[in-house]
């Protein structure tokens, strides 16, 4: 039986006065209306009506039982309101798990744009460092990967990323500006740990007449002399390349502002590190809620949802084009 049908139509068979008036409110047959009174009553193990040929009457228990079934039908239908409500209006509190950097660098910019769109909708982010795999635990996860994603999840690409190198326009003055990759071996460089790249740095570029996107690429490994600074923080890589003290390899979006303010320059222009695909992650698509969806949308126009590269092309320093 369904418990909640069944109370439905016993507060509607006391307020229409019997089950025939009843019958006709809810577009039911009257035989089915008094079989779900009586399961209700069944399933109670009490009586709700005295029924006589003339009058209908609620027992002492009915009473009661009537007082507090609406209660429980208002608060089911409040429930179910503002759940609707929440799939269907941007409202209520949003969670998302990003890298540090991609928010210091593009969501924290962003989200003014986003907030005067959709002013019920808040937004928290929680970047304690890498992230490598979706957590259902968000309503949305931001992360960069060179592999393709795998796993039980709906996800969109934001764009790619490019990382490449870049120094203050200060040190290269002072240094020289390389124009070839075995050229860093008389340049400062930032990198990670040292003991990553004791096989060297990989450099990728488009041999020139080539169009395809991955065939013909040319590659080449160079060792870096030991560099100055060694780190996985991005952002201290970042604040070093910044003050001059030498060239490092950032992602587009982290250099982005940087690069449009002159506040950094390309270095080799024509070769890049490698490429991270940027993606928004969900759990699912049931029951999406429309603070997520507007959210997901607002980041797709943002970046342009695109095999590319939006943060060079704004730079004008695409690779191969600066």
């Amino acid at each position: 039986m369904d418990q909640l049908r069944a109370m439905r139509v016993f507060v509607r068979v006391a307020d229409e006065g019997g089950f025939a008036a009843a019958a006709r409110a809810l577009d039911l047959t009257p035989p089915v209306v008094t079989r779900l009174v009586a399961e209700l009553e069944e399933q109670l193990g009490a009586r709700l009506m005295q029924r006589t040929t003339r009058r209908l009457t609620l027992t002492d228990v009915g009473t009661e039982y009537l007082e507090r079934a609406r209660q429980i039908l208002a608060d089911v239908d409040e429930a179910a309101a503002a759940a609707g409500r929440d799939t269907r209006e941007p409202r209520g509190h949003l969670r998302v798990l990003l890298p540090p950097a991609l928010a210091v660098h593009q969501l924290a910019k962003l989200l003014p744009a986003f907030h005067a769109r959709h002013p019920q909708v808040t937004v928290e982010l929680h970047s304690p460092g890498p992230v490598e795999t979706v957590d259902e635990g968000f309503d949305l996860t931001l992360l960069a990967t060179r592999l393709p994603l795998q796993g039980d999840f709906v996800a969109r690409r934001l764009a790619r990323t490019e990382v490449i190198l870049c120094a203050a326009p200060e040190y290269l003055a002072r240094h020289g500006r390389p124009d070839h990759p075995t050229g860093l071996a008389r340049h400062d460089t930032l990198l990670p740990p040292i003991s990553e790249l004791q096989q060297g740095i990989a450099f990728q570029r488009q041999r020139p007449g080539d169009a395809g996107a991955g065939g013909g690429l040319e590659t080449i490994t160079v060792v870096p002399r030991r560099p100055l600074l060694t780190t996985h923080h991005t952002d201290t890589m970042y604040a070093g390349a910044l003050h001059g003290l030498g060239v490092a390899g950032l992602p587009s979006f982290v250099i982005e502002d940087a690069l449009l303010e002159g506040a950094l320059e390309r270095v080799l222009p024509a070769w890049r590190l490698f490429s991270l695909t940027i993606w928004a992650a969900l759990p699912s698509r049931k029951h999406l809620p429309a603070r997520t969806r507007v959210f997901l949308d607002f980041l797709l126009q943002a970046f342009g949802g695109e095999d590319r590269d939006p943060w060079l092309a704004a730079a004008g320093c695409e690779t191969g084009g600066c």
